[in-house]
């Protein structure tokens, strides 16, 4: 079935799932987008999409993205109700298709040439793909020369796919090697401090996290079992300090769930049989994450009040990003036996708003309960608040706040508490 016919299968009202993050199969969104005028309500399904095709303004009677990440290409949309978000927890995700909770008349992906076997990869991008593949009604691809062969639960047979069409395009990269700023320095610093040798981390993409990276050239035997892998970890695979020896997940192999960065890292990956892509419900796991010892969970947080609250996918009631993995590796690496669960994040915004605040904002979103947060590091310092009580714990993340905000947050934390101990 050539392409053009294939897509004509998807009528108004349909249910579509897209490859996510750097997998987005752009070049049949394309195709899909053309017969937007013969298209109403057809809904699209994805994971971080970082494609814009379907957010097209002038489109938003034929799609309407209904997104399991809120990446910056689809926040717009949901905050003028052209789209909306499913709160998910990631590694729960696969469930929405495999027990029928969100049923898909068709699934678009991109993958790799089919070797002689007839196997292609997923490539840079699993996360819930296979999932969608095994329920999807029609599963259409785009096969790519530039995406590469990444080993784990990556493959699918070519008699897995109902249509498809060979088109090259370079894949979606991000760089943020050249954007780390002095605070993200000290902060990637002071996070590298509290990581022992022998850790297995799991670190977002950002600039904070590239800085945590460019700190650990003096750890020793660490491990990466962690959701998204970035060039950052290029440098200590290749030099040693990345061996992944004491990893009890998958000893010996570096694991995600996707790969998000430059042509350098996926070239690195391409039949890498060290790196290992694996389903969002096993890298997301708390019980296999926690199977590693020392687990260091790193991530990020929009705001934290006095109680060690954080919100990390909403800015008030505007949601600006989603829950993603955060709670599943935070849990994991709590569990974990010497385990570190860290939130790193500036004290303040780039136009001086404290992100440590009393309380958060009207409408804003928990994405990581104050029982499930330890460490906390901003430029300023290091506090664990594990064991601490409400007093306690706002004492210590006044001390973490930039000063300029240190006096009006004692004021509202006295107010609020009485006392401070």
């Amino acid at each position: 079935m050539v392409i053009d016919q294939a897509l004509s299968l998807i009528k108004s009202g349909a249910r579509v799932f897209v490859h996510g993050c750097g997998g987005s199969p752009r070049y049949l969104n394309r195709l899909l987008a053309n017969r937007a005028g013969d298209l109403r309500r057809v809904e699209i399904i994805s994971v971080n999409p970082l494609d814009d095709t379907f957010t097209n303004p002038e489109l938003k009677d034929s799609f309407f993205n209904n997104s399991l990440f809120a990446s910056s290409f689809v926040r717009s949309s949901i905050t003028n109700g052209a789209a909306s978000y499913i709160p998910t927890f990631l590694n729960e995700m696969p469930r929405l298709f495999d027990e029928n909770i969100l049923p898909l008349d068709a699934a678009l992906i991109q993958v790799s040439p089919p070797d002689q076997h007839g196997y292609c990869s997923l490539g840079i991008s699993v996360e819930v793909t296979q999932a969608a593949i095994r329920n999807a009604k029609k599963v259409f691809a785009q096969i790519n020369r530039h995406m590469p062969r990444v080993h784990g639960d990556t493959f699918l047979h070519m008699n897995e796919i109902d249509a498809y069409v060979e088109y090259d395009e370079p894949l979606i990269e991000l760089n943020y090697s050249k954007q780390i700023t002095q605070i993200e320095r000290k902060i990637g610093k002071k996070v590298a401090e509290l990581i022992d040798d022998r850790s297995t981390l799991q670190l977002g993409i950002g600039p904070i996290p590239n800085s945590i990276l460019t700190c650990l050239d003096n750890h020793k035997d660490l491990s990466i079992a962690t959701e998204v892998l970035s060039d950052g970890v290029i440098p200590l695979l290749e030099n040693g300090v990345i061996t992944n020896r004491y990893k009890h997940f998958h000893p010996g192999k570096t694991t995600c769930t996707f790969i998000l960065g430059t042509k350098k890292l996926y070239d690195f990956v391409n039949d890498n049989p060290n790196v290992l892509s694996l389903d969002v419900s096993v890298t997301n796991d708390p019980a296999q994450i926690r199977r590693n010892p020392r687990m260091c969970a790193i991530n990020s947080a929009l705001e934290i009040d006095l109680t060690g609250q954080i919100c990390a996918d909403s800015l008030g009631t505007m949601q600006y990003s989603g829950v993603g993995g955060q709670m599943d590796f935070m849990r994991g690496a709590g569990l974990s036996k010497h385990g570190k669960p860290i939130i790193a994040l500036p004290s303040q915004t780039p136009k001086g708003i404290s992100r440590i605040v009393n309380t958060l904002k009207p409408g804003a979103a928990v994405t990581t309960t104050r029982a499930h947060v330890h460490y906390v590091v901003t430029e300023y310092g290091v506090a664990n608040l594990f064991g601490k009580n409400c007093q306690q714990r706002a004492k210590a993340l006044i001390e973490l706040a930039h000063p300029n905000h240190r006096e009006s947050l004692e004021r509202a934390a006295y107010k609020r508490f009485k006392a401070l101990y």
